[in-house]
């Protein structure tokens, strides 16, 4: 690719201006080669959806559960529903541009080449880098954006967005409130991308891409020197700093077995102990359960699996509540679709999705609640009073 032959249009995913422009761009320029802002999964999905092509709409959420990507499809779900609600608002399906850009590809016959990391890759990273509280934190704002108020002074004109002053005072509030996030989701693929256009062969290039991305690329490709190679920013397996609220997590079953071993061996009785555990343990099991909206049956399930997702780290009461509950609740791709459509949390409640991640919250939530708060005040503290003689 030579340089001085590459056409950046930064786009609004959400805007028919920006469908239009990129057409235009296309038709007038004839390029060797156009690279979109997409990665293999999703252009096959969009592809799919403009030959009305119908897939198996099943959603293994059992497989999510199993897998421990809870929180990966929860994020994903949440992005997902905050840009289709975007584009119901301006009445432009999100990813309109690309498909526009596809149109004029195929028309012309110019070949396209795909330059978006996988999504899921993406979004594993930043769930990697981010602390406890800077989830918290992004959670709120992703949920405080999809059940926010639709004051009429908060609604954003989709044009402005492509104003490179609007676009740096948008970026520096989002670096100020997740830098995590930001990092992967904005600095790393804007070197993403730029390494990819890098590795097109062809001299006359148009790329597509997100108008937030548009800076970022121009300055990497000024200075390629500053890139990091591409298999560095693939790698899912690498994590940020020490997890301490892991270790201390898994610490704490540990020390209950500990408690329960000394007090044994000091020959104190600890029948009485072992069934308050079991009970209370099983008790908020259930009710987390039960509370969170689940079926009797995943109510039971969570409840009887407590005790020993209690004592084992790599356990979680959730799961096997969720699995149950997905047994009952057949999770469909129109629950994701129709997530655009909620405007109420009775809409919400209603869906299949959002039902079962809860289970799975409010299982692990209320186990949580026994093992940090209950459980120490009402069996560990008394028995370990007891050996040491308090």
């Amino acid at each position: 690719m030579k340089r001085e032959c590459l056409t950046i249009i930064g786009t609004a995913h959400v805007s028919s201006e920006s469908v239009d422009e990129v057409k235009d761009a296309i038709y007038e320029q004839h390029p060797e080669v156009v690279a979109i802002e997409l990665d293999k999964g999703r252009y096959i999905k969009l592809k799919k959806d403009m030959m009305g092509i119908e897939e198996d709409d099943t959603i293994s959420v059992s497989q999510i559960i199993k897998d421990n990507k809870v929180g990966l499809f929860l994020t994903t779900t949440l992005l997902g529903y905050f840009q289709s609600k975007v584009g119901a608002d301006v009445d432009v399906k999100p990813g309109s541009e690309m498909v526009g850009a596809i149109e004029a590809c195929e028309d012309l016959g110019i070949p396209i080449a795909l330059i978006d990391r996988e999504i899921n890759t993406t979004l594993q990273r930043a769930l990697n880098r981010m602390g406890f509280m800077e989830k918290a934190k992004f959670l709120f704002g992703l949920l405080s954006s999809v059940f926010g108020g639709d004051d009429a002074e908060d609604e954003i004109d989709i044009e402005e967005l492509k104003n490179p002053d609007n676009l740096d005072d948008l970026m520096e509030m989002f670096k100020d409130e997740a830098p995590s996030v930001y990092e992967v989701l904005v600095h790393e693929r804007d070197a993403y991308l730029a390494g990819k256009l890098l590795q097109i062969p062809q001299d006359h290039v148009i790329a597509v891409v997100g108008a937030g991305h548009k800076p970022g690329i121009t300055r990497y490709l000024d200075n390629p020197e500053t890139l990091p190679p591409l298999h560095e920013l693939e790698d899912i397996n690498k994590k940020g700093g020490i997890p301490w609220v892991k270790i201390i997590l898994a610490l704490i079953p540990i020390l209950f077995v500990v408690i329960f071993f000394l007090a044994y061996f000091s020959g104190i009785n600890i029948t009485g102990n072992l069934y308050e555990f079991i009970i209370i343990s099983m008790v908020m099991g259930f009710i987390g359960s039960i509370v969170s909206g689940s079926k009797i049956q995943s109510a039971i399930i969570g409840g009887v699996v407590a005790p020993l997702t209690i004592i084992h780290p790599l356990l979680a009461a959730g799961w096997f509540s969720g699995l149950t509950e997905a047994k009952f609740r057949k999770v469909r791709k129109r629950d994701i679709d129709s997530l655009a459509h909620l405007e109420s949390f009775k809409d919400l409640w209603h869906n299949n999705i959002f039902r079962i991640l809860l289970v799975v919250v409010g299982t692990n939530l209320a186990v949580s609640i026994a093992t940090l708060v209950i459980l120490p005040s009402q069996v560990f503290i008394p028995l370990f009073m007891k050996i040491f003689g308090g």
